[in-house]
């Protein structure tokens, strides 16, 4: 019934996007599509996906973060979904917090409130009062265990049949999207791996009064429910009320997302991998308050490593070593003629040098890959996924709130100020000038490639469309 219910739901995207490609599925030229059709294609997706309930809404979101898989306006559409989650009655919820606590809510805690503070895709979250604390209380969705099983199967079995019959280079993308999805899903159902994160992220910034993360319940961690303290903030994107009162510096707060993660991902190898605005809030003394630990990716050294070595050979235009990088990076397609990476990265190289913009990038990117190759060879895998996340975080924060944001120079002296910690967790003969390389890298490789792909994507499939 639930494979009859999602076909119902998603055939219809399905066939439209066939017909992208064949006007009648099986032949005839691409249908005629313009920007508009697009948009308003877009928007019916983003609203038709939380009713195929919430597996089809994480995967959304997943993919709202690969710029390099889905091109606009698919991916500011899918970038939505994390306001458009419906709520689960208590009613369906009350059952897991008597089952996990083995008592009525009343009884278990001193209030609750029963309307939630937020639904995510997996779980909700509801404001209650626990032994005199206020607290949070995070509990998952019933059955959506079996829910995820069952639709990442059904995911799987149309992915396949698709493959069979249409070989395209970002059929890859997705595949390699769904395989992280489904690595990261089972610990995000899983609160007392959630728990643990939260304590250790929490003990590595416990020294930082700027970085706040709630403190773990003790006693009160179950597989499907987690209590924490209550922290009161705002959500990132929404303090032009404080600033306009005078109680948040805007660039503080930049400097505090810029350190915070800086320290995650290049010190500490715990990297909160879900940078959404809804996950960081601001305290009225202008802290930032780190939520929602369910996707931690822990980055190792070596990775780390290769990381900061592309950037450097990026400073030094030194072609060679950056196709080496992103190789060692794994964001290559394996196969790929190494002499056709080189010319693609000296013509980044190049543009970058002078300052080209990145529509321009594209534009040069998509004559070479046609001289060069019938597919793109780069897709963002693992950490440099969610490392991209946060740069796009970072960027749209700095422009809306630090007047005449220039990403290089803002983060140029924030790295400059960690360079000893950063170098220390790197290992020893680790003496380069980090600053500048790891800036270039955020702003300058790993975003070029992000939108240079997604480009890329839009011209490949797109190339047939009305101009708007």
């Amino acid at each position: 019934m639930r494979t009859l219910f999602l076909f119902v739901q998603l055939l219809p995207f399905v066939l439209s996007f066939a017909r992208d490609r064949r006007r009648w599925w099986v032949f005839g030229g691409p249908a005629r599509r313009s920007a508009a059709f697009h948009q308003a294609r877009a928007e019916r997706l983003a609203r038709a996906i939380p009713r195929a309930g919430p597996t089809f809404v994480k995967i959304g979101q997943v993919f709202a973060a690969r710029p390099d898989v889905v091109p606009e306006p698919y991916l500011g559409a899918l970038g939505e979904l994390t306001d458009r989650v419906p709520w689960v009655p208590f009613g369906e919820i009350e059952g897991e917090l008597v089952s996990a606590y083995g008592a009525p809510v009343d009884e278990v805690f001193d209030e609750f409130q029963r309307e939630p503070l937020a639904a995510g895709s997996l779980g909700q979250v509801y404001r209650a009062r626990y032994q005199g604390e206020d607290v949070v209380v995070k509990v998952l969705r019933p059955g959506v265990e079996a829910l995820v099983e069952h639709d990442v199967r059904f995911v799987r079995r149309v992915l396949a049949f698709v493959k069979r019959r249409w070989q395209h280079p970002q059929l890859r993308g997705i595949q390699v999207a769904l395989d992280e999805f489904e690595r990261r899903i089972a610990d995000e159902m899983d609160f007392r791996q959630e728990a643990a994160y939260a304590r250790a992220i929490g003990e590595r910034f416990a020294g930082n009064p700027r970085v706040i993360v709630p403190r773990v319940i003790d006693g009160m961690v179950r597989q499907r429910t987690l209590v924490l303290e209550f922290v009161e903030g705002v959500r990132v994107d929404q303090i032009d009320t404080l600033v306009a009162a005078g109680r948040v510096d805007p660039s503080a707060m930049v400097d505090a997302v810029v350190e915070a993660y800086i320290q995650m991902m290049l010190v500490d190898g715990l990297f909160h991998a879900d940078p959404h605005p809804g996950n960081l809030l601001v305290r009225d003394d202008g802290a930032l308050v780190l939520l929602d630990f369910g996707m931690v990716i822990e980055v190792d050294p070596e990775s780390r490593r290769h990381l900061v070595h592309t950037a450097l050979a990026a400073v030094g235009g030194d072609a060679e070593r950056v196709v080496d990088g992103f190789f060692n990076l794994g964001i290559v397609e394996p196969g790929t003629d190494r002499e056709t990476i080189r010319r693609l990265v000296s013509l980044i190289l190049e543009m970058t040098a002078r300052g080209a913009d990145v529509g321009e990038m594209q534009r040069a990117l998509a004559d070479e890959v046609m001289h060069l190759l019938h597919d793109w060879p780069v897709v963002l895998t693992g950490e440099m996924t969610y490392f991209g996340r946060a740069v796009a975080l970072i960027e749209g924060l700095g422009a809306r709130h630090v007047p005449g944001f220039n990403p290089v120079r803002y983060v140029r002296p924030i790295l400059l100020k960690h360079r000893s910690a950063v170098l220390r967790a790197l290992g020893p003969g680790e003496s380069h000038d980090l600053a500048f390389a790891l800036g270039v890298l955020a702003r300058d490789v790993t975003r070029v490639l992000v939108d240079a792909s997604k480009g890329l994507f839009s011209m490949l499939l797109g190339s047939h469309r009305e101009s708007g």
